[in-house]
């Protein structure tokens, strides 16, 4: 099932974006309606890994987030997006040849993206996971002790590159790998790397 049509089938098709109904936190201004953010959908994780890149190249804060939780369908990713910028982001986001499947403004919290990561405590160690990516480290060291996930032909080679070093000494993933896995352990090991340094 399509993310438009699982979207229409759960919140109701044609159902307008912005109805009245309590945004998250200070989604809302006082005194107004308008929403801050909200997030693009593609067809395809690679569209997704390819508009950040280029909406950050030209200065947008943007962010890469997994979608609402009813939407879910395993690795799927969105872009999230000032509401302000929206149009002037579509259209660049056009000129290049990507087209999403659509804009939703964060108007409800069913429909706010999540985080990408999910911070596992093991205890000696802890484990981050970002889409199907794990990377797990142990804390007291730094060193990566375990990558899993994935069903891309570099991951047994980029894992092979991380096993055993320290965060501070192993090399990026994005250094060597093309594939959508290789984006997601790399934003597993930067993260892993965040939470190691506190």
């Amino acid at each position: 099932m399509s993310f438009k049509a699982a979207f229409a089938r759960i919140f109701g098709a044609g159902k307008p974006a912005t109805e009245k109904s309590a945004p998250l936190g200070s989604a809302r201004r006082k005194g107004g309606s308008a929403m801050e953010q909200g997030f693009l959908v593609f067809e395809q994780t690679g569209d997704v890994i390819s508009a950040e890149r280029l909406l950050r190249k030209q200065g947008f804060a943007v962010e890469v987030k997994a979608p609402p939780a009813a939407l879910r369908k395993g690795c799927d990713m969105v872009v999230v997006c000032p509401i302000m910028a929206h149009l002037k982001i579509r259209a660049l986001l056009e000129k290049e040849g990507l087209h999403p499947l659509d804009y939703v403004p964060v108007s409800d919290p069913l429909l706010a993206p999540v985080s990408l990561f999910q911070v596992t405590d093991f205890g000696k160690w802890f484990m981050v996971r970002a889409a199907n990516m794990k990377v797990t480290v142990e804390k007291e060291s730094g060193r990566i002790v375990n990558v899993s996930g994935g069903g891309c032909p570099d991951v047994p080679y980029l894992a092979g590159l991380l096993l055993g070093k320290s965060l501070d000494e192993a090399d990026e993933p994005r250094l060597y790998g093309k594939t959508l896995c290789s984006y997601a352990l790399q934003r597993a090991f930067e993260e892993a790397k965040r939470v190691w340094r506190g």
